[in-house]
């Protein structure tokens, strides 16, 4: 728990979730969009409030990993094994779909993806409520994930019922996504757990393939992206490409890497990287919404090397610099 919330805060999220209503949680990577994960009626209302296609499958977070048979079926040694290191923890598993999970929960597969949480507010709410709770990030879909309750209220309004505060994120990317359901795991979606510790675990090399036959939340090929334009850029080519975009009429947000913290920058406002990592992480999307906020409708930023959390980094700067679509 934290000081932002009280047992009344819980005991009124439980029961919006009990009555079908949408409750934005916070967890340690961003903050979620919260349904019953039984009730296909509230499912179809966090489509509606994101703006998601309902192909898109959502993850069901559950209490603890005592209650992953509840949810799916077949889990292999690895899973179990991943589990028990990770969980509670920023790693989701995708298993087949288990007899309390509606195909409205997985965009019609018969997958699921499901983690425990690592926040005290979420696991909390969990056990109070009793059950799973389908929770995609809580903002518009295809746009910048929020790590603070007031990212949520901002973008989201009157489209949540209620909003638990448990204060900012601690990890700031999403969940670390793995295939346990062919015979060789793989990451669909690098995060909060790196690829180095589930190597450790497993003993194994594991894939980060670009495309997968299931599919999973973050495979859109723009995600995670603020309005401004996002364009990358090396490192060596950041001052020179910010001031020609500026010469050109651009607001240019920058993101000043550490290698350049003391260059003199031509630009319309700028973020300075944290040299580490798990910071950087921390703050990506808080960086990205500051840049929106000050006007800048061209962001330039650099890749970090994709080790560690930087591998999940360059995973969320590449989608936010994706095509722009419609869905």
């Amino acid at each position: 728990m934290t000081a932002r919330t009280s047992d009344i805060d819980i005991d009124k999220a439980a029961g919006v979730l009990r009555a079908g209503g949408l409750v934005a949680l916070p967890t340690e990577t961003v903050y979620g969009l919260g349904a019953n994960a039984e009730d296909p009626t509230a499912l179809a209302r966090v489509f509606q409030v994101k703006g998601r296609p309902p192909t898109h499958p959502l993850i069901v977070h559950i209490g603890g990993a005592e209650y992953l048979g509840d949810w799916a079926q077949d889990v292999p040694t690895a899973a179990r094994l991943l589990a028990e290191h990770f969980w509670p923890g920023p790693l989701t598993l995708v298993l087949r779909r288990g007899h309390r999970v509606p195909l409205e929960a997985t965009g019609g597969l018969e997958t699921v993806a499901v983690r425990v949480p690592g926040h005290p507010v979420a696991l909390t709410l969990l056990e109070a409520f009793g059950g799973g709770i389908a929770a995609p990030s809580a903002n518009r879909f295809g746009s910048v994930s929020p790590t603070t309750a007031d990212h949520v209220r901002a973008e989201l309004g009157d489209g949540v019922d209620f909003v638990l505060d448990g204060g900012p994120c601690g990890v700031g990317v999403e969940s670390t996504i793995v295939d346990v359901t062919g015979d060789v795991p793989s990451i669909l979606r690098p995060g909060g757990v790196t690829r180095e510790d589930l190597e450790a675990v497993l003993g194994r090399p594991l894939a980060v393939p670009s495309t997968s036959r299931v599919r999973v939340p973050g495979q859109h090929p723009s995600h995670y992206a603020p309005r401004a334009r996002v364009v990358l850029v090396e490192p060596e080519h950041l001052v020179a490409e910010a001031e020609r975009a500026q010469e050109l009429g651009h607001q240019v947000g920058v993101f000043l890497p550490a290698c350049l913290a003391d260059a003199p920058v031509k630009a319309h406002a700028q973020v300075a990287v944290p040299a580490a990592l798990s910071a950087y992480a921390r703050e990506l999307y808080g960086f990205l919404r500051a840049l929106d906020q000050q006007g800048c409708d061209l962001i330039l930023a650099s890749l970090p090397t994709e080790e560690g959390l930087g591998l999940a980094i360059a995973n969320r700067l590449r989608r936010a610099a994706g095509p722009r679509t419609t869905v």
